[in-house]
């Protein structure tokens, strides 16, 4: 399955497509939630809601 028809699924709300997108931009979620060589969970689950609404939003 191509990233196309991945993005396609996740955007009905396929709960197993939209893991897979979450899982494929997790390193770069993670980079950008450590915060002075801190984790902050709070920032990774902003950008985990923020990536799903871009998801369902896009328009394709």
């Amino acid at each position: 399955m191509g990233f196309r028809e991945l993005l396609n699924r996740a955007k009905t709300m396929d709960d197993t497509a939209m893991v897979q997108i979450i899982e494929l931009y997790n390193p770069l979620l993670f980079k950008y939630a450590n915060v002075n060589c801190q984790f902050d969970q709070d920032l990774y689950e902003e950008f985990v809601y923020r990536l799903i609404i871009c998801v369902v939003k896009f328009p394709y």
